[in-house]
């Protein structure tokens, strides 16, 4: 193998960057900040919540270069070798002039205070270069993951659809700078391993798949680095050095999504937003769900792989993963296994994963036609907020009987895990709310959930009972409304 790079090396706007010293623990916006006097990014929560250190992020996968939003609090600056950083002071397309999305938010008075806006206008421009016309609610969605405490959000809305009045693509310096930009991000790939290192804290970017699985055995203490989207916040909030880090966000062996058979294969590095349109495609009835995983700045970051690796009771994608009968596939050297979703999960903070192993993809069973799905997250906030309860239902019934349940919740126990008890209650009788109420009583059989701050104890065992009600009346043929529907 050839020997290591030593260094770093990114576009930053128009100016190409090289860093020696970079420490696994350093993030992209005190990069930004501190070392580069770009000022336009703020801090504002440090744990990716807030979207006031919205950047977008240019990364050329399988030859084809796309950007995304991303909060760069939480993103480690070692994890954007190979990228186009973009700041909000690269909007301008002259010294005089501003970018449309900017000149909106004046005509709209869309800014107060001012701190947030250059987030809300990186993540308006992040819509913009996808659809420059958007529909009101594809602008929400944008929106996600950006907070306002002064402006209520209508005006902000508004200078969304503005902009698209306003044209300027051809100006647009993104845009007018593209085929440059693929070019000399494809010419900074040179298939090495990258080691860099700060105060002796060290982050690794393996060659391949094959270097990663030699590292992974190397490093048996490292920790693993896709999105970032909760190591950021262990940096930030738990001031939890990550070192050794191996990233393997860039490894385009690992961002691989397609469709094997019966299943979808996804590859560890494929981010939520990578996964979408091949995921849903397949199982149609995931779409709300999906759009409340984080916002786009997270959806753009995080990794299916990784928010399943991580092991915590309350990550939105288990629950519906083990639902749908996915499994996991580890590898240590050349070594491969298989392992069940459910099985995975062993106890608080422990997985069915060895020293020296990795998950190298996540294969998700395609329901066959007529089964009845559900997937429904609970939580106190509807955008970008961690789940109380989170539920995944797959359902079969025939000729007014069920005949088969699967049942998995987070947030009502130390794990992920199937309700087999409701299960069990369920199967054979008949598809009426009756039996689903009798499928809830079951439940306290299954889980003895905690309080905590994001709720009671009691209120998640009603709320796990009253989704399968739910379930039951939004598959059953009624003319009951069960879902509000937002005003426009």
């Amino acid at each position: 193998m050839a020997e290591p790079r030593r260094r770093i090396r990114l576009l930053l706007n128009d100016e190409r960057i090289e860093c020696a010293e970079v420490g696994p623990d350093d993030m992209l916006l005190d990069f930004l900040r501190t070392a580069m006097g770009l000022c336009g990014t703020k801090e504002g929560c440090a744990e990716g919540d807030c979207g006031a250190c919205t950047v977008l992020v240019g990364r050329l996968r399988f030859g084809a270069l796309s950007y995304g939003s991303v909060n760069a609090c939480i993103r480690p600056l070692a994890t954007v070798d190979g990228c186009h950083v973009v700041t909000v002071e690269h909007l301008a397309p002259a010294p005089d002039a501003l970018h449309p999305v900017q000149q909106a938010m004046v005509e709209c008075h869309a800014s107060q205070c001012g701190f947030c806006t250059p987030g809300f206008v990186m993540a308006l421009h992040a819509l913009w270069l996808r659809n420059p016309a958007p529909a009101r609610e594809e602008v929400r969605t944008a929106l996600q993951g950006n907070l306002c405490r002064c402006t209520g959000y209508a005006p902000i809305i508004e200078s969304a659809v503005r902009a698209a009045a306003l044209g300027g693509r051809e100006a647009d310096p993104v845009l007018r700078a593209r085929d440059r930009v693929l070019e000399q991000l494809a010419g900074m790939r040179d298939g090495r391993r990258v080691e860099v290192e700060r105060d002796g804290a060290r982050a690794l970017l393996p060659a391949d798949v094959d270097d990663l699985a030699d590292l992974v055995l190397q490093e048996t203490d490292a920790v693993l680095v896709a999105g970032a989207t909760d190591v950021g916040v262990w940096v930030n909030k738990q001031l939890r050095s990550i070192a050794p880090a191996i990233c393997i966000g860039h490894l385009d062996d690992l961002a691989v999504i397609d469709r094997e058979d019966e299943m979808v294969s996804i590859g560890a590095a494929v981010t939520y937003e990578d996964a979408r349109s091949v995921l849903l495609e397949a199982v149609p009835a995931l779409g709300d769900y999906w759009d409340r995983i984080g916002g786009p700045q997270i959806r753009t970051m995080g990794t299916v792989a990784g928010n399943i690796a991580n092991g915590s009771p309350i990550a939105d994608l288990p629950p519906v993963l083990i639902a749908l009968g996915a499994e996991v596939h580890l590898r240590r050297g050349s070594a491969r296994r298989i392992v069940q979703l459910e099985d995975y999960f062993l106890a608080y903070g422990r997985q069915d994963i060895a020293a020296g192993e990795f998950l190298e993809r996540v294969r998700v069973r395609i329901p066959q036609p007529g089964v009845l799905l559900g997937f429904y997250k609970v939580s106190k906030r509807r955008d970008e907020d961690i789940a109380s309860v989170c539920a995944g239902i797959s359902m079969t019934v025939d000729s007014g009987t069920i005949v088969r349940a699967r049942l998995a919740f987070g947030g009502m126990a130390e794990i992920p895990a199937r309700a087999r008890a409701a299960e069990k209650a369920c199967t054979g009788g008949p598809w009426t709310v009756r039996t689903m109420r009798e499928a809830g009583a079951a439940l306290e059989e299954d889980f003895t959930p905690i309080s905590d701050w994001r709720a009671a104890a009691g209120y998640r065992a009603a709320v796990a009972r009253n989704l399968l009600v739910r379930f039951h009346l939004e598959n059953a043929a009624q003319d009951m409304p069960v879902r509000l529907e937002q005003v426009p």
